[in-house]
C-alpha cells in the first residue's frame, strides 16, 4: 500500500489549507453569531455565497469526483486528505461543493443517472445553484434493514408513484434544496435486493410535504437540518426512476463506499481540531498549582487521543486506496470498518475535550464542542448503525473459514 499524496493531491490540499486558514476560519465565530440572531435561520448568509465564489474562482470546487469531466481528477486518497481538511470546519464542505448529500447524490447521477436526469440536474447541483436531499431512512420500520422499507415507489403505465413516510432527510431544510433521491419499494416478489428503487423528485411535485424539521440534542443545525417528509400519492414519469427498477440497492451499493470515505475522513478533520481544543485549555489552565494537561490521567488521554486518530487515519487511507485500486468490492469490509471505528473515535475525544473544558464544554455559547459531540453521535447512527457495519465486518471475516 502507498498513501503517498500525488503532487497533484498535495498541490490541491496545500491550497485547501490555505483557503481555510485565509477564509473560513476568520469568519466562523461571526457566521455563526450573524445566524444565531435571525428569527429565521433556515438561510444562506452572503459570506457563504461570498466563499463559494472564492473557491470556485480558485478551482477548489468538486473536488470528491475523481474524474477531470466531473471533479478535479483526484485519487480517492487524495481527496481524503483534504476532505479531512475540511472537516475542521462545519461549513466548508458547502463552501467547496463538496457536501453531503449533494456528493453522493451527483455520484449517482454520474454513474447511474439517465442523459435527460443528467441534462436537467447535475449541472446545476454541480454549479452549487441547487441542493439535495437523500429520502430512504422511515420512521415506522427499523431501517438498519433497509429491506424492511415501507414506502412505495409503484409502476403504473408511464408513471411512478410515491406513498409513504422518510425521516432524517438531510439538507431538506435548506432554503436552495430543490430535488431529492427517493427510495422505495417497487416490487414485493422480487428477489429482496430487486425489490426496491430509487426515484428522482422535484420537490415542488404535488404530494410532498416537510412534515416537521428534527432537532438532533435540540439543535436544528440551520440551514442544512434534517426533515420528516411525507409523500401522498406524488406521481412522475417512469423515466424518473433511477436507472430503472428494482435497482435500488445496486445503486445503494455503489454509493456509499466513496461517501463514507469522505464522511470518515472529515471526522477525522473534526477530531484534529477537537483534540487541539483540548490541549490548548489543559496548558493554559491550572489547578491544585500545576497546569491541568499534567494532572491525573490527562496525559494519558491525550496520547490516546493523538494514537486513536493516527490509527482511524491509516484505516481510512488503506480504505480509500483499495477503492482506487480494487473498486468498491475489493473494500467491503473496510468501508464497514471505518464507518464503525472512525464516528466512535470522534465521540470518545469530544467528550475528554468537554471534560477539559468544564462548564464551559457544555455550552455552545464559546466553544464549539456541543456541536462537535451530536455530530460524532448522530454519525454512529448515519449510513446505518455501528452493529450493522460490525455484522457486515463478521460476516466477511467468517467467510474466510467457510471451508
Amino acid at each position: 500500500m502507498d498513501f503517498t499524496i500525488s503532487t497533484k493531491g498535495q498541490d490541491y490540499l496545500d491550497r485547501v489549507k490555505a483557503f481555510m486558514k485565509d477564509e473560513i476560519f476568520p469568519v466562523e465565530d461571526a457566521y455563526y453569531k450573524e445566524l444565531a440572531a435571525r428569527d429565521n435561520r433556515w438561510v444562506v448568509l452572503p459570506i457563504i455565497r461570498e466563499l463559494k465564489e472564492k473557491a470556485k474562482a480558485q478551482g477548489l470546487w468538486n473536488m470528491f469526483f475523481p474524474d477531470e469531466t466531473h471533479g478535479c481528477g483526484l485519487l480517492n486518497s487524495d481527496y481524503a486528505l483534504i476532505a479531512e481538511e475540511t472537516g475542521r470546519s462545519f461549513i466548508a464542505p458547502e463552501i467547496f461543493n463538496c457536501n453531503a448529500p449533494d456528493t453522493g447524490n451527483m455520484e449517482v447521477l454520474i454513474h447511474f443517472g439517465s442523459d435527460a436526469q443528467k441534462a436537467e440536474w447535475l449541472p446545476r447541483l454541480m454549479s452549487g445553484e441547487v441542493r439535495s436531499a437523500f429520502c430512504m431512512t422511515e420512521p415506522g420500520v427499523a431501517s438498519s434493514d433497509a429491506t424492511n422499507m415501507a414506502a412505495t415507489a409503484v409502476v403504473e403505465g408511464d408513471e411512478v408513484v410515491l406513498n409513504g413516510r422518510k425521516w432524517w432527510s438531510t439538507g431538506i431544510g435548506h432554503p436552495d434544496c430543490q430535488v431529492a433521491i427517493f427510495m422505495g419499494l417497487t416490487d414485493g416478489d422480487a428477489h429482496k435486493h430487486r425489490q426496491h428503487s430509487m426515484v428522482l423528485v422535484p420537490l415542488d411535485t404535488p404530494g410532498i410535504k416537510v412534515e416537521r424539521m428534527l432537532p438532533v440534542f435540540g439543535a436544528y443545525d440551520e440551514p442544512y437540518g434534517h426533515g420528516e417528509v411525507s409523500f401522498t400519492d406524488v406521481r412522475l414519469p417512469k423515466s424518473a426512476i433511477i436507472a430503472g427498477p428494482g435497482r435500488g440497492f445496486e445503486i445503494a451499493q455503489g454509493r456509499l463506499g466513496p461517501g463514507r470515505v469522505h464522511h470518515c475522513m472529515r471526522a477525522i478533520g473534526a477530531a484534529e481540531r477537537t483534540l487541539e481544543l483540548l490541549i490548548r485549555r489543559a496548558i493554559s489552565r491550572e489547578a491544585f498549582g500545576r497546569p491541568i494537561a499534567k494532572l491525573g490521567g490527562n496525559p494519558d488521554i491525550i496520547a490516546n487521543a493523538r494514537m486513536s486518530i493516527e490509527q482511524a487515519r491509516l484505516l481510512t487511507l488503506k480504505c480509500a486506496w483499495l477503492l482506487d485500486t480494487k473498486g468498491i468490492m475489493g473494500a467491503l469490509s473496510e468501508v464497514s470498518m471505518i464507518k464503525a471505528v472512525i464516528p466512535q473515535m470522534l465521540q470518545a475525544i469530544v467528550d475528554q475535550a468537554i471534560q477539559i473544558h468544564g462548564g464551559g464544554g457544555v455550552s455552545d455559547e464559546d466553544f464549539p464542542l456541543t456541536g462537535l459531540f451530536a455530530y460524532a453521535r448522530a454519525l454512529r447512527l448515519a449510513d446505518g448503525p455501528d452493529e450493522v457495519h460490525r455484522a457486515m465486518v463478521a460476516r466477511l471475516e467468517l467467510k474466510k473459514y467457510a471451508k
